[in-house]
């Protein structure tokens, strides 16, 4: 027999086969049990499916994170993003920043373009977002930027969570990715919004940004929510026997 044919027949590699007969032509027809002991012991198996069973767990605590809260306002996440200079800006010119607010539950997004990154920016855009909420807003997700977070008492953003009763969760310290839905909304809005349009000045800007957050929540469907759009999430919860 060829070869090929022992190795298709006893279902083994040609390198196996060559020591076979090599063994046999130096007389040695003693059985040789295989030097791999993953295949001689029970042991290998029971430790290859506690592995696979941890494999699945931690799929799991992954795909646990990806949730969705229960109800309007439950959770709203917030984050900031400097905006790229327009044509005809120069490196002196100073940055305006992205604030965005999107609700955990529906996804309805809220955003405002502001001249800086402080406290006082983010505690003007959080009551923007309350006066614009159809629902209270209990608890309010960040970084641990210093225009979320910093002296008690003080700093401008706590107190009008204090004011309101919202609670303030964080990241996890050098962690931003973990307000990672408040991350895919800014990344939307820049592939979407920003590098999509042509903005003769700052003031068009801000238009076209009010006219895409209305695209985003009324017309664009959301994989999160399936596949409906903020409005239509709100409206079933609200109105649930009315649609």
């Amino acid at each position: 027999m060829r070869i090929a044919d022992l190795c298709r027949k006893y279902s083994v590699t040609a390198p196996t086969i060559y020591k076979i007969l090599k063994r046999g032509r130096g007389n040695n027809l003693s059985v040789h049990k295989s030097t791999n002991a993953r295949y001689r012991v029970i042991e290998y198996g029971l430790k290859r499916l506690a592995k696979i069973e941890r494999q699945i767990e931690e799929k799991l605590k992954k795909l646990a994170k990806r949730y969705n809260k229960e109800y309007p306002g439950e959770m709203v996440h917030f984050d900031t993003k400097r905006l790229p200079l327009l044509h005809g800006e120069t490196t002196t010119t100073q940055r305006d920043y992205l604030f965005v607010g999107i609700d955990d539950f529906s996804r309805k997004l809220y955003a405002n373009i502001l001249p800086d990154k402080t406290q006082e920016s983010a505690a003007a855009f959080l009551t923007q977002v309350i006066e614009e909420c159809t629902y209270i807003i209990e608890v309010a997700y960040s970084d641990n930027g210093t225009e979320y977070r910093g002296t008690e008492g003080t700093h401008a953003f706590m107190k009008i969570c204090e004011e309101h009763k919202i609670a303030q969760q964080h990241t996890k310290v050098r962690h931003p990715q973990t307000n990672g839905k408040a991350e895919r909304a800014i990344k939307t809005l820049m592939e979407l919004w920003n590098e999509k349009t042509v903005f003769k000045n700052r003031e068009h800007r801000k238009k076209e940004l009010m006219r895409f957050m209305n695209y985003y929540n009324t017309v664009k469907p959301h994989a999160g929510i399936e596949g409906d759009t903020p409005l239509e999430k709100l409206l079933h919860y609200f109105y649930p026997s009315e649609l």
